[in-house]
């Protein structure tokens, strides 16, 4: 094959360019938002409740539409079990809700919840845009032994973590 001008323009056009045209991906998949959903979560961005022993752990992230761009004042609510593996059914501990800033951003202070029997270890989180459908999901973290053993988790659901008791995850939510 001779290799002209053509050619070589042509199969360059096949090559992804870094930033060029950016996609986020797949929306984030959807999960059952359990048995434990209480509604009227408080507005906060700190769940950690006094006296707590259990480590701490911040959850943090973007909330993103399919075409990477940041959705402002998208809300997040979060719940998940205690430092017992107990969910409190009656008021709101563990839980809060809070909305995106103008970048999409969102973050909770809150503990590492406990094992919540038959389940891996996992946060439960509700995001949605204003006006928009609403996604309801899980996150779970990475190398946890119950994963595999645990029929809900999913891969693609596991925060990014940090030795310093973070974790990040982007949700991608359809318009």
């Amino acid at each position: 094959m001779i290799l002209t001008r053509r050619r070589i323009l042509g199969a360059a056009m096949l090559i992804p360019l870094e930033g060029l045209a950016q996609t986020c991906g797949v929306v984030t998949p959807r999960q059952t938002e359990g048995p434990f959903f209480t509604p009227n979560s408080p507005l906060r961005a700190s769940l950690v409740e006094s006296g707590s022993k259990a480590p701490r752990f911040l959850v943090s992230g973007r909330v993103l539409s399919p075409d990477c761009k940041p959705v402002a004042n998208a809300l997040v609510d979060l719940w998940h079990a205690d430092e017992a593996g107990e969910y409190d059914t009656r008021g709101h501990r563990y839980r809060g809700h809070q909305f995106t800033d103008a970048d999409g951003r969102y973050r909770f202070e809150t503990i590492v919840p406990a094992l919540y029997p038959g389940r891996a270890r996992h946060y439960h989180v509700k995001v949605q845009p204003k006006g928009g459908r609403l996604l309801t999901t899980q996150l779970y973290f990475p190398g946890d032994p119950g994963n595999s053993r645990d029929g809900l988790y999913r891969p693609e659901l596991e925060l990014k973590t940090s030795r310093s008791g973070e974790g990040a995850f982007d949700f991608v939510i359809a318009a």
